[in-house]
């Protein structure tokens, strides 16, 4: 279902992080105008590089917590004694080597809004201490017996499956429904091509004025090569390759597709598309998995055929880690064997 335009960058100041009208983006716009003035816990969802963080900061703005502080706790960077100490801080004392007390991201953020970034590699223990507060919004402070209040927002980003981490017993049920009281999903590049070239000037922009450079712009054709790129990365693989193009172009104040040597050298795959492919189906049926172990196998043998046996060409020329494709030979192999 189609979502009807709303506000723009000039009435809506946060709306000038979302770069794109895609029908993906405008979502993402649509449920932060329906929540932003709400407490209600939200869980971002999306790949590595997808701009879940920046949807977080777009909330934040969205709403009266706008003047408040945004802090950002990465829940990956750190072990389990270290985050709980940055989330909750400790008080003088509390262990050998704190000779000073110091406030937590909680306190920090009060007023505002708390990202705990990567949630789904919190540890158990933790996540029974951050449903806690989650639900009382008060905590202690490590190695002290005082009660502190916050009137926070806390937004929680992931890119990993909560709910198969659940079912593995890696995260509590509990926490997930209460932090998944409204979900937001950021899609990949990949799906929303057509805000490629409008991201790719704006992240220009960006990097023009962070250099004090006068401002570039970016030719139909490195336009056209960047909207056939697939973009694992994401945004942050668009904005590393913008930043290198920069880079490249010296005083030219116009970036070419020459200047993006990384999205040369990653053609989209030969026109004998996969989905033309046609396999005869007997009467009698086939051996499915032995019949997929066969392509697989013709494709590596062709591989290390052309690049004469160098794994790592052959892997680079299937778009493979050349530890997977060593894995797939030896699989092979063994398979063979049996």
């Amino acid at each position: 279902m189609a979502v009807a335009m709303e506000g723009n960058s000039c009435t809506e100041p946060w709306r000038r992080l979302l770069v794109g009208e895609s029908h993906e983006i405008r979502q993402v716009c649509h449920i932060i105008r329906m929540v932003a003035a709400r407490r209600a816990t939200v869980l971002i969802t999306g790949e590595t590089g997808s701009g879940k963080e920046v949807a977080a900061r777009a909330l934040h703005l969205a709403g009266p917590r706008a003047g408040g502080p945004f802090v950002a706790v990465n829940c990956r960077a750190l072990p389990e004694n270290l985050l709980e100490d940055e989330l909750f801080g400790h008080v003088r004392g509390a262990f050998t080597g704190a000779v000073q007390g110091r406030i937590g991201r909680f306190e920090q953020a009060h007023g505002g809004t708390l990202l705990l970034d990567e949630i789904g590699e919190m540890q158990p223990d933790l996540q029974a201490k951050l449903l806690r507060v989650l639900q009382e919004r008060e905590f202690q402070r490590l190695g002290s017996s005082e009660t502190v209040r916050v009137d926070i927002r806390v937004v929680a980003a992931t890119n990993c499956d909560l709910a198969r981490r659940l079912e593995q017993g890696a995260f509590r049920e509990d926490l997930y429904y209460r932090l998944n009281v409204v979900p937001i999903h950021m899609p990949p590049l990949r799906q929303r091509r057509g805000d490629i070239p409008a991201l790719a000037r704006h992240l220009l922009e960006k990097i023009c004025r962070a250099e004090e450079m006068p401002l570039k712009s970016l030719a139909p054709d490195a336009a056209d090569l960047l909207c056939g790129r697939p973009w694992p990365g994401n945004v942050r693989q668009l904005e590393n390759a913008v930043e290198m193009a920069v880079a490249l172009s010296g005083e030219r104040g116009i970036l070419a597709a020459a200047d993006f040597p990384l999205a040369a050298s990653e053609r989209t795959l030969p026109a004998v598309a996969l989905e033309s492919l046609q396999i005869p189906l007997p009467d009698e049926g086939i051996d499915y998995e032995r019949t997929l172990a066969g392509i697989e196998r013709n494709l590596l043998e062709q591989a290390l055929q052309k690049t004469g046996g160098n794994k790592k060409a052959a892997a680079e020329m299937l778009r493979l880690k050349r530890t997977t494709l060593s894995a797939k030979v030896r699989s092979l192999d063994s398979a063979a064997c049996n």
